[in-house]
């Protein structure tokens, strides 16, 4: 999956505040995500967040 900074994903669970949607703060072996919701920062491997991303949010959806 093709991934840069500040991308918005949608994620197949919710977070606990009730968000699905993330931005992307680092790209690498690891992917640093924050909640758009309450702003929770996460950090994790590349392939297990890959696996629960269900689709990337554009730029006219977003709005």
């Amino acid at each position: 999956m093709d991934l840069k900074l500040h991308d918005i994903v949608e994620m197949k669970k919710e977070h606990p505040c009730g968000s699905r949607h993330w931005e992307v703060l680092r790209v690498g072996m690891d992917l640093k995500l924050r909640c758009c919701g309450c702003g929770h920062e996460v950090m994790a491997p590349r392939r297990k967040l890959e696996k629960s991303i269900k689709r990337m949010i554009t730029e006219e959806e977003s709005i």
